[in-house]
């Protein structure tokens, strides 16, 4: 199982970014899939995760809700991030992740997590 982050970027507060993670390895539309960042000399936060399968559930965490929007596209097998309204508070190392229960994102515990890109909002 591989998780492939794209590539983060600099970005202006108040602009936008859009983060995609592609899966490989196995049956995409089986797992839940999430992002989390985590900033230097802070802990990993869950960001905001998606469901399986036809009737789509997302979660997000309260620092970006209403701000950023999480969708799948099960034909692609990839899971985007629209980073919206962007702060210098997000700034942070994101990271893909998937697991079998969004419960067990929205709490931290992931099968397999892909490597980080890094998402620099200047102020």
């Amino acid at each position: 199982v591989q998780l492939q982050a794209s590539e983060g970027g600099l970005v202006q507060a108040g602009g936008s970014l859009r983060l995609s993670c592609a899966t490989s390895g196995r049956t995409f539309s089986r797992y839940v899939t999430a992002w989390f960042r985590q900033a230097p000399g802070k802990e990993r936060e869950f960001v905001a995760g998606i469901s399986r399968g036809s009737w789509i559930m997302t979660r997000y965490g309260g620092a970006v809700k209403g701000r950023f929007t999480i969708s799948r596209d099960n034909a692609k097998n990839t899971v985007d991030l629209q980073m919206n309204s962007l702060k210098p508070e997000d700034t942070a190392v994101y990271y893909c992740a998937t697991a079998s229960a969004l419960d067990s994102l929205v709490n931290g515990l992931a099968d397999y997590w892909g490597q980080g890109t890094q998402v620099t909002v200047s102020s």
